[in-house]
């Protein structure tokens, strides 16, 4: 509900009044309540203890001492007038049962709210600490002399119990207090309050009571007795319409599942009196809630912490029934909360002033720094939907209410009893009274949560489409599967279509992300079009897909020759070339053997390696964006001739080391000594050894003069294959290297020469 803070003042009794806060404060050891997800759980009836605070410092101060308790998971602190507030802190911790370890200090919302005409007492929020045997509290005033606390202060405790066999009993305390629970104990010097106190607003005059519409009169239980719970396995809905009960009206937006009171085990014989109705019959607008503090509870225990606002709202602040109509826990759980019927326009008390025309969502935790869940802010959208549907009212429009009493929001904005007020038909409870409720991360999720109310689905967009994607436009076969995304989530949306050039072509249910197509050969646009649960429509923006069956071709064929480089006999460097065309779009050209690699579509060459003296088959694969392929290959063996297998002419001198091909090498610097190749093949490399004192050679192929290869290098080269030759297909060919003697530096070393076949 926030974190209002205000004198202690009188203000007058309210009919339509405003509901409790609740603080949760989840702790370690806490038991889990299983939520009985409209089960038959049975009624649980809470177990409440109180004990009296005295004041001190002439009424500025009260403190209950650190003190043993029965077991307990939520507290609150009450006082006898409930028409005042508090302008000061009220502070409580716990000892966590089973551990025996006491937590911070806490500190409570001074007002629960002026929440119905039958309020016994006043009091903060209840604050869920989970199971407990131990407590201490501290109040302070507001800090200026003339603030006073109220009377009748004192600690109110609750254990909500447990709902189903199976769940854990809050642990038990081990002996009884030490002191007389319901005596006054003394007062310690409570220490100074942590917080500041903001500027306190104006006080509230009278909420004049407004008209409700009762349902029919039956027969409440005796106190004390248990009731039997209504089935829960159908959904909890009105009794049939009598003449003063309204109908419940068909809403166009699908109802969520509402955990019943039965499935959270609603004690029904503590609120005996009869459900009260809006006096227009009709909602006018959802008012959005948190129930403040911490966010620590776990979804398994939020029945219990539903039962125990309950029963502090009826049992200890005299309310008849629960404040709230609808309560939302971080799993996105929805439990029906005041009685009535949950598709009737039942009048709860949670606005002060506006309860007449409107309905209350509650989301437990608290949301003033912590963005509330996406599961919590679907259920709130879901439901308000589902409820202003059934009124014929938008939820992002705007309605004007009426004002049953004077008033002041958060805003600063005032206005007198009677007023015509204009707000969000989903709107904050601080944009119609002076409290922080929901919080600030809550509030700033308003507009969404109106516009996924409303619909339509927002984000739409085709995101993926099956083959690939050139530019902005995608290319596939012609059987097709499109991907898309919405930021509306799934449960808000109906359906999804996908359309080919406007006709549906395949539909898909709501969580669906992609669906598939058959596409006819050629151009087309593709779009997605969402549902809304309210009927609203959105089309995604149109896609051009290309669907094409014609596979690349390869109009140069692989083809490899000898290229310039080291040598090994495990790696003779060579070139691979290829061309790949594709009649729409070529995606790119792959290696797959005897070595992988991808290359573009606008690639050609390569320079990969090879084993000499074994055949090896260099395979490609042509893709185009499609996913259409094509395959070829070459196959080729490089083969080294040593410099010993050539024929000589003049003086040559053998030389040995490890860093000569074969361990072995020929050199020569007479004139015109020459060696001669003979071999069958398509290419052909020359490889030298290389120095600063290198001399030069002629090379003759087939008899004809090529050109002159000068061997001087800065650094010295081993197996480097310096010159290269090939032809279009395989022949028989010679290669003579003839030394031409250079001035300084005659000498010319070969390790002999590599062709391919």
């Amino acid at each position: 509900m926030g974190r209002p803070r205000y004198l202690w003042g009188a203000a007058a009794t309210a009919v339509a009044g405003l509901s409790a806060a609740l603080v949760l404060q989840g702790l370690p050891g806490e038991s889990a309540d299983s939520p009985a997800a409209d089960g038959k759980p049975g009624p649980v009836r809470a177990e409440t203890s109180t004990v009296a605070l005295r004041t001190a410092g002439g009424g500025t101060r009260a403190a209950l001492r650190q003190q043993d308790t029965k077991p307990f998971s939520m507290l609150g602190v009450t006082w006898t007038d409930p028409s005042v507030r508090v302008a000061g802190t009220v502070e409580a911790r716990t000892r966590t049962a089973g551990t025996g370890q006491w937590s911070d200090w806490l500190r409570l919302d001074g007002d629960s709210g002026q929440g119905e005409s039958t309020a016994r007492r006043g009091g903060t929020e209840p604050a869920w600490v989970g199971a407990s045997d131990g407590v201490q509290v501290r109040v302070t005033a507001g800090g200026r002399t003339s603030d006073r606390l109220p009377a009748g202060l004192r600690l109110d405790m609750i254990d909500p119990g447990r709902a189903a066999q199976g769940e854990m009993e809050p642990a038990a305390f081990a002996a009884d207090p030490t002191t007389d629970p319901t005596a006054t104990p003394e007062v310690s010097e409570p220490a100074p309050a942590d917080t500041t106190t903001s500027p306190a607003p104006p006080s509230e005059p009278t909420d004049p009571a407004a008209p409700t519409t009762s349902a029919p009169t039956t027969s409440a239980p005796a106190s004390g007795t248990p009731t039997t719970p209504p089935s829960t396995t159908a959904p909890a809905t009105s009794a049939s319409p009598t003449a003063t009960a309204p109908t419940a009206p068909r809403s166009t937006a699908p109802r969520p599942a509402i955990t019943s009171r039965a499935g959270w085990a609603a004690d029904e014989s503590i609120s005996p009196e009869e459900p009260g109705y809006l006096p227009g019959g009709k909602i006018k607008a959802v008012v959005v809630h948190h129930t403040a503090e911490s966010n620590d509870y776990t979804c398994a225990q939020a029945p219990a912490v539903v039962r125990g606002i309950y029963a502090y709202h009826v049992q200890q602040l005299g309310w008849k029934d629960i404040g709230y109509n609808f309560l939302v826990d971080k799993c996105g759980t929805v439990y029906e909360g005041r009685k009535g019927g949950v598709d009737l326009p039942v009048m709860g008390a949670h606005a002060y002033g506006f309860n007449s025309e409107t309905t209350g969502i509650s989301v437990l935790g608290t949301y003033t720094d912590v963005a509330p869940s996406e599961a919590a802010l679907v259920s709130v959208a879901r439901i308000s939907a589902w409820k202003l549907g059934q009124y014929g009212v938008s939820p992002t429009a705007t309605t004007t209410l009426t004002a049953g009493a004077a008033g002041t929001n958060y805003f600063r904005e005032s206005w007198t009893a009677g007023a015509q007020r204009s707000f969000p038909t989903i709107h904050g409870h601080r944009d119609g009274y002076n409290t922080e409720c929901p919080g600030d991360s809550l509030y700033a999720k308003l507009p969404t949560l109106r516009g996924w109310a409303a619909g339509p689905v927002t984000g739409l967009a085709v995101k993926s489409v099956s083959g690939g994607v050139s530019g902005t436009t995608y290319y596939t076969k012609a059987g097709v599967t499109v991907g898309w995304t919405a930021t509306t989530p799934a449960s808000l949306i109906s359906k999804y279509e996908l359309l080919v050039d406007g006709r549906t072509a395949a539909t898909a249910g709501a969580t669906a992300t992609s669906a598939k197509a058959t596409l006819a050969v050629g151009s087309h646009k593709v779009q997605v079009r969402a549902t809304h649960q309210s009927g609203a429509t959105t089309t995604s923006a149109a896609a051009t897909v290309v669907a094409e069956t014609t596979a690349p071709s390869f109009t140069a064929k692989p083809s490899l020759v000898l290229r310039t480089g080291t040598v090994n006999t495990t790696a003779v460097p060579l070139k691979l070339t290829w061309k790949a065309t594709d009649a729409a779009a070529l995606k790119q050209v792959q290696l797959t053997s005897p070595a992988t690699a991808t290359y573009g579509p606008t690639v050609t060459s390569a320079n990969p390696t090879a084993k000499a003296g074994t055949a090896t088959t260099w395979s490609m694969t042509a893709s185009d964006l499609a996913g259409n392929t094509a395959t070829a290959s070459a196959s080729r063996t490089p083969v080294i001739l040593q410099e010993n297998s050539a024929v000589r002419s003049g003086t040559w001198t053998s030389k040995s080391s490890t860093s000569y091909l074969g361990g072995k090498s020929l050199s020569a610097s007479q004139k015109n000594a020459s060696l001669t190749w003979t071999f069958t093949g398509r290419s052909v490399a020359w490889v030298v050894s290389r120095a600063a004192t290198s001399g030069q050679a002629q090379i003759f192929v087939d008899g004809t003069k090529v050109t002159t290869v000068d061997l001087k290098s800065p650094t010295s080269k081993y197996r480097d294959a310096i010159w290269t030759k090939s032809w279009p297909t395989s022949a028989r060919h010679t290669v003579r290297i003839v030394v031409v003697g250079t001035a300084g530096r005659p000498a010319v070393t070969t390790d002999g020469i590599v062709y391919l076949k």
